[in-house]
């Protein structure tokens, strides 16, 4: 006899079975790698197209554009401010109601209750934009104008309900209820998933030292959803900065920057102001549309980017405890 072993079948399946895992790593390894380079290029064409696209507008002559503003920015400055205003506002709204419906469903509710209650909410966000907008000029805006004129009459002291009231509710409040409403369903969302990743331990532990339910909370879920609510209230924020069509319904636009959120003149957004002037724009006026819609691109790279920025601190400053 020598001292040398027989492979057997079991030898020759396991090393196949492992050239077929190695293989299967390396493929999946490709294309995650494709996948991530094909998100990258598609980002650096867009940003190429609009830089390209807008250099007309940036160096023309202001007496071209459209209203002939002192320059590009003054033309620029109104669209700007609004888009930003508007969807901070709806942040405001959306993300106190979003946090507590989280809640419910992840803490407070009946298993028999919370399950559907995710479902509708899930549901909200494939309801189409324009039924969103209809909803808003139809419904919202006219039963809003009664009380438009109270909190003028009552707080116009205060500049955000300065007077006069519109007579129509089509104002920057109802488009950011409508906003509102369209970032809930994302916002609550994430935050759910969140919240029920809340280490069971730590839950545990606090009711072992007598904190009551909210206390439990207080002291543990927050502290480790902070990050996940600062991610999906940004995703939240991203929809409402790039909304067309409910804004373009529901707002009656000026070019003006006034921090008044009833009355009837009221900036508008780029995104809106895309929709509206686009079909009938050529020329010069399509690359200053385009140029606005650079200044929205940086706008949304620039709140993602502190959103990041904000969450990797707070994971950092998780792990260092």
């Amino acid at each position: 006899m020598t001292g040398a072993t027989t492979p057997t079948v079991s030898d020759a399946a396991s090393g196949r079975s492992s050239i077929q895992a190695r293989l299967g790593d390396v493929i999946f390894r490709r294309l995650a790698l494709g996948a991530g380079v094909t998100i990258l290029v598609a980002l650096a064409a867009v940003a190429i197209f609009l830089v390209a696209q807008s250099l007309p507008a940036l160096i023309a002559d202001p007496a071209d554009l459209r209203g002939e503003p002192e320059s590009f920015w003054h033309y620029v400055a109104p669209l700007a401010f609004g888009t930003v205003w508007a969807a901070a506002i709806a942040l405001v709204i959306a993300i106190p109601i979003a946090i507590g419906i989280a809640l419910f469903i992840s803490h407070y509710a009946p298993r028999r209750l919370a399950q559907p209650l995710g479902y509708i909410i899930d549901l909200l966000a494939a309801v189409p934009s324009v039924v969103y907008g209809l909803w808003g000029i139809t419904v919202l805006a006219p039963a809003a104008v009664p009380f438009y004129q109270w909190l003028t009459e009552n707080m116009g002291w205060f500049p955000l309900f300065a007077p006069p009231a519109s007579g129509t509710g089509r104002t920057v409040l109802t488009v950011a209820v409508v906003l509102a409403v369209m970032v809930l369903p994302i916002i609550t969302a994430l935050c759910r998933e969140v919240f029920v990743q809340t280490p069971v331990l730590h839950e545990e532990a606090a009711y072992a030292l007598g904190a009551t339910r909210w206390e439990m909370i207080r002291i543990t879920v927050f502290p480790y959803a902070r990050s996940g609510i600062v991610s999906a209230s940004m995703l939240g924020l991203g929809r409402a900065l790039g909304e067309t069509m409910a804004v373009a319904m529901v707002l009656s636009p000026s070019a003006i920057i006034s921090l008044a959120i009833l009355t009837p003149e009221n900036p508008s957004t780029i995104a809106a102001n895309i929709a509206l002037n686009f079909p009938e724009s050529a020329g010069l006026q399509v690359n200053a549309l385009i140029a606005t819609g650079l200044i929205l691109f940086i706008i949304t790279l620039v709140v993602n980017s502190i959103a990041r920025a904000v969450v990797h601190r707070h994971e950092r400053s998780l792990e260092s405890r």
